[in-house]
């Protein structure tokens, strides 16, 4: 293990200066990126009909082609899950990875493509460990186990040649030997069932040398808690002395980042923020990027485009490519991709904080935000403000939710949080009053709707009973892998929803 740990910190260095190409020369590696994808579709059933033969730019593309939802693309999914091929991509493809962006009822199944695979998502996955490494040349992460909290996977009903599940699961399954080698738990209880694989995955590896974690924080956590109770410990490094690292994703780490200090209660541990989703990898945190900050790659096989979104909170008409982009501003994103989306407004909200390299915040998503009343909160300001008021009043977040409520018989309106603790605050009045105040602080639009309750009064917030989120995604058949509760919504369906289900205490 130790000529592994050496080889593979050898093996890093050339991509490094990969990764130092494409952050130098940003706008010729997406023009070779999307170059590279019209001519492997031009032959495909979707590149015949808008003739990717005979594009010859950026613009003629953005010109051409039009934007994609799933709903678009879902009759040539569902053919090729059927057994059709050469439809949007030109190799045979039988992963989908079960979309879980929300806890919508209707699935959605994405391509994965031998190509996404192996240089989108494997390469993520490698990057990560590249770029660790280089700013950690004395790591011994290899001389561990990685613990990867992920999803399940079925065969297709219809074809059993197409299989279906978390991305997380489909990576797991398609994993070289030596990579498998370093992971936990087995493949034999990563794929099992969430409740059926909680208690079987936290003693197997409670035994293991854990140097690294990758996950969710929501799922990570049930994961750790139910470690610490097996084995009797107070924290986690007691379990996994030689841990250096917990990647994560999903959501923003803020709310949870006291939560984690607990469970692993050292400086030395590094947490490192990935954006790894359904449709591909798209960024991750290098050694230069400031908290919730990550480098976007730019040579996965995917091709970027940005939306810049209305002041009314809703897209527009005109999309652009890197080289348009402005710094500070909310944009939809649309990706291009290896395996077969094109156009794709993937559903997430960015901000660029930076162009030399690119690099970006994730804001939100496009359907989850509040501006009911003119406030134009997005998911971003949620997560800040509910991690200030955890820090002002001694509180640890487990999860939340919000909503607005319309202004009714004359009554001006609010908006309404449910929030399901770890530790409650230690004054729960002093919270709503925190979470309103931060609110205010890093969003302006809040700010101005609520001077003087002008448009907007206090916020409501209900405090949740334990396990209320949980058996609320348990009831939706959405626990574990990618799956996470929509922080925001500008209807009141999730919150009405959850209320129905629970007794809350109100301030």
């Amino acid at each position: 293990m130790e000529l592994l740990n050496l080889l593979i910190t050898q093996f890093t260095k050339s991509r490094v200066e990969q990764i130092e190409h494409f952050m130098n020369h940003p706008h010729e590696v997406q023009q070779e990126t999307l170059s590279n994808l019209l001519i492997q579709a031009k032959n495909t059933e979707w590149g015949r009909k808008y003739g990717y033969s005979s594009i010859k730019n950026a613009e003629e593309y953005r010109q051409r082609v039009p934007l994609s939802a799933y709903d678009d693309l879902s009759p040539y999914i569902k053919r090729m899950m059927n057994g059709e091929q050469n439809l949007l991509w030109h190799s045979d493809i039988q992963w989908y990875a079960k979309s879980s962006g929300t806890t919508s009822d209707r699935s959605k199944f994405l391509p994965v493509s031998e190509e996404a695979l192996e240089d989108c998502h494997f390469r993520g996955g490698k990057d990560l460990i590249t770029l660790y490494l280089d700013r950690n040349p004395d790591s011994r992460i290899f001389l561990g186990k990685t613990v990867s909290v992920g999803g399940t996977l079925q065969t297709y009903e219809g074809n059993d040649d197409i299989y279906t599940g978390a991305i997380s699961a489909i990576i797991t399954k398609n994993l070289p030997i030596w990579a498998e080698y370093a992971r936990t738990p087995s493949t034999s209880i990563a794929f099992l069932p969430w409740e059926e694989k909680l208690d079987a995955m936290a003693k197997s590896i409670a035994e293991q040398n854990v140097t690294n974690i990758m996950g969710l924080p929501t799922w990570t956590k049930v994961v750790l808690e139910r470690v610490l109770e097996i084995t009797g410990k107070k924290n986690i490094l007691e379990v996994w002395p030689n841990l250096e690292f917990f990647a994560h994703g999903g959501v923003a780490f803020g709310p949870y980042r006291e939560l984690f200090n607990q469970f692993i209660p050292s400086d030395s541990v590094n947490y490192i923020d990935i954006y790894n989703a359904s449709e591909g990898f798209f960024g991750l945190q290098d050694g230069d990027c400031e908290e919730d900050e990550m480098l976007l790659m730019l040579d996965y096989g995917v091709y970027y485009e940005f939306l810049p979104m209305e002041e009314s909170g809703e897209e527009s008409t005109a999309a652009v490519g890197l080289e348009g982009m402005e710094v500070g501003k909310n944009y939809a994103l649309l990706i291009s991709t290896n395996a077969g989306l094109w156009r794709y407004k993937i559903g997430d909200t960015i901000r660029f904080t930076s162009t030399v390299p690119y690099r970006f915040k994730i804001s939100g998503r496009v359907k989850h935000f509040m501006n009911a009343f003119g406030e134009e909160l997005m998911v971003e300001n949620a997560e800040q403000a509910m991690a200030r008021a955890s820090e002002a009043t001694g509180a640890l977040i487990h999860e939340f939710t919000a909503a607005p409520v319309f202004m009714q018989n004359g009554e001006k309106g609010r908006h309404e949080w449910l929030v399901e603790f770890t530790t409650a605050p230690d004054n729960e009045e002093k919270f709503k009053e925190a979470l309103d105040e931060a609110l205010r602080s890093v969003n302006s639009d809040y700010d101005s709707r609520r001077h003087k309750d002008l448009a907007l009064l206090p916020p409501v917030v209900h405090i949740l009973p334990k396990g209320t989120f949980y058996n609320w995604l348990k009831s939706k058949g959405k626990l574990g892998g990618q799956n996470k509760v929509p922080r925001l919504s500008n209807s009141r369906e999730y919150v009405e929803d959850i209320l129905a289900a629970v007794n809350t205490t109100t301030y």
